[in-house]
This record gives C-alpha cells, structure tokens and sequence, in this order.
C-alpha cells in the first residue's frame, strides 16, 4: 500500500480556473432567487459562480487568488452615473452633514461647534445629508435660529436645490442688499422694509444657488488636496466602485497620480444642444447639479 503525499492528490487544473475566488464571506446577491451567498468566483472580471464553498472550490487554480472573508459582508459595487467627485471633493472637509439628525435644535448645535472650528473668512457650507422629511419639524432653520447659532461664521444651509437659508454674516459677504436685483432664475425673499431675509428660492432653477456659493472663499491647493482625500474615503465608505462626475476637469489628485478611483467623464453637453432652445435654457437656469 502506497502512503499518501503530504501535500494531497492534485486530481487536475479545472479546465477554467477563476482569476479570484471569494470564501466565507457574507455575500448580498440583489437576486431574490438566492439572496444569500458565502463564496463567489471570478473569472475575466465577472462573477461566473455564486453559491457556497463547494461549488467554487473546483475553480481554485494555481494562479487563482483566494480570499478568506472571515464572516464579513461583501455587497455589490454601486455604479454611480451622477456623482460630483470634481466639486464635492475640492470642499468637503467645510461641509457641514446632517445625517440622523431628527430635531432642529441638534442640527443647529452642529452649526455651533462648527463655526467654532471654522477658519475667519471660510464659510460654512451645510447641511448635507438631510430633507424637510428628516426633520421632526419638517421645515428649514430660520435666519434668525442660524444667527443665534453663528453670529459671525458665514453659514448657508441648502435644502436639495430648492432653496437655501443664509445668516446675516452670509447675506454680508455674498453681497446681497435690498439693491440686489432678483436673478432670472430665482429669488431673493425680502420682508416688508425690503431687506433680504436669508431666505434664496431657486426656482426655476439652481443658479441662484450655485452663483451664491461661488463667492465663498476657496481652499489652497494643499487644503484642496486634502478634502478631496476626504471625500474618496467617505465615498469608499459607503461602496460605489465607479462613480461619474458630471465635469471634464481633473481633481487636485489626478494630476499626481494619486487618485485609486477609476471614473468615466460625461460629456458636459450633449451634441447640437447650441440649436435645441430648451436646453440653453437649461444652461442659463440649470435645475440640479
């Protein structure tokens, strides 16, 4: 009787060995026939088997890479086709995120603490992550509660791109009086002595919002540079494996090569749209980012 070899009989290759296999993961599938999963197979960058150790251990080769989840959660990569890598990186580390936040009173202590910490002369941008439907009050803040709350700190707070409340020192240095004129493409809400409340309405479109915004002091490069490594980790976070950005120009990152993120430009405006007249009025009041 022959022993056995210590390192056990290699039967043969698999015929189509998998360039990765995943095991003892926690997989969500999205497939409502098998919602569940803990090994998958890869081969030429697609998933060729999903199932349970069993069924991938024949694609094992000798080139496949193996890994071993240890139980964790491994879900689908998110292809992002709007998502605004460019812009939203080169200020996010001034952004002020209501995530979770339920009542008023906690979203404004926020703003609080964090025109605290916010550098003279910066803005603070808010409250991102959150609807009228979030809040218990299911309304906005108001100018004065933003005042209260940061009487020096510049503070706009945006809802969707709708509207956009602004505290005094806001309404100061964006430069906007009972002289300024109302743009074409929203409004500034004014009370009955004819000074601007705060209150922005963009309608029809964002304009209004975006050309407020477009006053507020800009990060330096270095700083720049450090946002944008921010905002690639929040994103990584939270999983979208190709996110699009909606704009040609490359972020601080690109050109040292030190962004991971593989990203497919969209081409800023379709063919022919010089001679389609909805679409310059689009251009000229543009209704979301």
């Amino acid at each position: 009787m022959t022993s056995m070899p210590v390192a056990g009989i290699r039967v043969g290759a698999p015929a189509q060995p998998a360039d990765l296999v995943l095991r003892n993961a926690r997989i969500f599938t999205g497939d409502p026939r098998q919602p569940a999963a803990t090994a998958l197979a890869v081969r030429n960058g697609s998933v060729t088997v999903i199932g349970g150790g069993r069924e991938v251990a024949p694609l094992v080769g000798l080139q496949t890479r193996v890994i071993g989840a240890l139980g964790h959660r491994d879900v689908p990569g998110l292809n992002d086709s709007h998502n605004h890598v460019v812009r939203g990186g080169l200020h996010f580390v001034l952004e002020l995120r209501w995530d979770g936040v339920r009542p008023l009173r906690q979203g404004l202590a926020m703003v609080r603490e964090q025109a605290a910490r916010t550098p003279p002369g910066q803005w603070l941008r808010g409250a991102v992550g959150w609807s009228l439907e979030s809040v218990a009050e299911h309304r906005m803040p108001t100018p004065a509660a933003l005042n209260a709350a940061a009487p020096d700190t510049p503070v706009v707070i945006t809802h969707l791109y709708q509207a956009a409340i602004l505290n005094r020192a806001a309404l100061h240095a964006a430069r906007i009086t009972r002289d300024t004129p109302d743009p074409a493409c929203g409004q500034i809400v004014r009370g009955h002595d004819g000074e601007p409340t705060g209150l922005l309405i963009a309608a029809p479109g964002a304009l209004l919002l975006y050309s407020t915004l477009a006053k507020a002091l800009v990060l330096n490069p270095e700083g720049q540079k450090g946002s944008t490594k921010q905002f690639l980790l929040e994103l990584s976070r939270f999983g979208p494996a190709d996110p699009r950005p909606g704009s040609r120009r490359p972020a601080p990152l690109d050109r040292q090569g030190e962004t991971r993120r593989r990203r497919r430009v969209a081409a800023a405006q379709p063919p022919g749209a010089d001679r389609n007249p909805r679409l310059a009025h689009r251009r000229r009041c543009p209704a979301h980012g």
